[in-house]
């Protein structure tokens, strides 16, 4: 089994089948189209399935022409999970959350996994890129395939390839991002490496599961636990009046020893919100206590209180009061110059302010409209900007730094900004750093 599958992978006569059509699962299959494979796009959301399969994207960052491009090389995207069945490999790109009680959820994994059962058959490949703890694979995936009477390794294989996106980024793309691979056992980390090899211009074996499941978390949590410190930073450094940003760029001059964080209103994204959470509880579970992680998740997560209380300040220092302000918030997504709002702090900032009373609308340029999330409900739209509309509102904050705001307009025509971006360096009494 193991030969003739490497041999479909290497003659490129394998079909790739991708379940979620997301961030991670649209670059993914284009990648392997432009290789010429032949692939299948999965998902539940009919509207994104049609929407796919007419060339448009769902994703900024990605051109209505790649999409069509992949569908001249035989690229469909399907609701319909019997197809399961005529695919060699199959790629799970699926969110995995929290609980409202910050455990993990696997829900859309397990429930993927249950769904395709029926249809997986002998000689295929099964690879996660999912985040999630050490131990998900073997401890989740591993029992549904061997309770269907497949020998895992022999005529069935298990690979773990976490997910690298960058969405935004205009220099790393999944081609030359190196890819972690790893495989239940010698012949499913081979197929693994043959299967990504072909894609990617460098492939990174790990000894195990467990341990790529591992090296994902902790290239996610390196930077939460930094942003964390730098964010605490910015605290302590505004209440010395100090500029964080100015005391960032005097310490990055040291060519060795520092590397530059920056703070924000938060954390966002799939990843870097999420991922502490997910080795806290396994953590817990073997007895270890991860302080150091969870004390900068709280940092983290506390940020937009620390915002909301700077504008709180700002409008008592202009005689407002919250319930009888319009405020507006420049940017919606996670992070600048694209449309993706997960765990976007501004979004939080949106809520808490709505819920105090004021008047709240929100200008992202790559945000029409307010989108569904599981927490937050809100029917707006997106504003333009003008001097006219800035001169409306009585506090403006720049919670996302998208290049293409005009900050000058925003800085001439606002009463006054609550920056939490660090884009205004000089100081101005319109501005409150935040």
């Amino acid at each position: 089994m193991k030969n003739h599958l490497l041999k479909k992978i290497h003659d490129k006569t394998s079909v790739i089948g991708i379940i979620g059509m997301g961030y991670v699962g649209i670059p993914l299959f284009l990648r392997f189209s432009a290789e010429g494979y032949k692939v299948i796009g999965f998902d539940i959301d009919s509207e994104r399935v049609a929407s796919l399969n007419k060339g448009q994207s769902p994703i900024k960052h990605i051109e209505p022409r790649e999409i069509r491009e992949a569908i001249t090389n035989g690229f469909e995207s399907s609701t319909d999970l019997k197809k399961i069945s005529d695919v060699d490999a199959i790629i799970l790109c699926l969110p995995t959350p929290l609980t409202d009680d910050n455990s993990p959820d696997l829900s859309y994994i397990i429930n993927s996994m249950e769904a395709i059962k029926p249809y997986l058959k002998k000689g295929q490949l099964i690879s996660l890129e999912s985040t999630t703890y050490p131990g998900t694979s073997e401890e989740e995936l591993y029992p549904i395939i061997q309770k269907m009477g497949l020998q895992i390794g022999e005529d069935f294989f298990l690979c773990y390839s976490p997910e690298r996106e960058d969405p935004g980024n205009p220099n790393f793309n999944p081609k030359n991002i190196p890819k972690i691979v790893s495989g239940f056992s010698s012949n499913c980390l081979d197929v693994a490496i043959a299967l990504y090899d072909s894609v990617v211009d460098k492939v990174v074996p790990m000894s195990s599961l467990r341990t790529a499941e591992m090296t994902k978390l902790l290239e996610n949590i390196y930077r939460a636990v930094n942003i964390g410190l730098i964010n605490e930073m910015k605290i302590v450094a505004d209440a010395m009046d100090i500029d964080i940003h100015e005391v960032i760029s005097g310490a990055s001059t040291k060519p060795f020893g520092f590397t530059p964080f920056y703070p924000g209103p938060g954390l966002g994204g799939h990843c870097i919100p999420i991922d502490p959470f997910y080795l806290t509880w396994k953590a817990k579970k073997s007895g270890v206590d991860t302080r150091f992680i969870e004390l900068a998740g709280e940092v983290n997560t506390n940020m937009p209180n620390w915002v909301i209380s700077k504008v709180e300040k700002a409008l008592s220092n202009a005689n407002k009061d919250m319930q009888k302000s319009k405020i507006l918030i420049c940017g919606l997504a996670y992070k600048k110059n694209i449309d993706d709002v997960r765990e976007s702090p501004a979004v939080e900032i949106y809520s808490q302010l709505i819920n105090k009373g004021a008047s709240v609308d929100f200008s992202d340029p790559y945000i029409k409209k307010f989108p569904k999330m599981r927490k937050y409900k809100f029917n707006s739209i997106s504003e333009d900007i003008s001097p006219k509309t800035l001169s409306n509102y009585d506090l403006v904050i720049i919670a996302t730094d998208h290049d293409i705001f005009d900050y000058k307009m925003i800085l001439n025509y606002s009463k006054v900004i609550v920056d939490t971006r660090g884009v205004y360096l000089d100081k101005s009494n319109k501005i409150i750093k935040a």
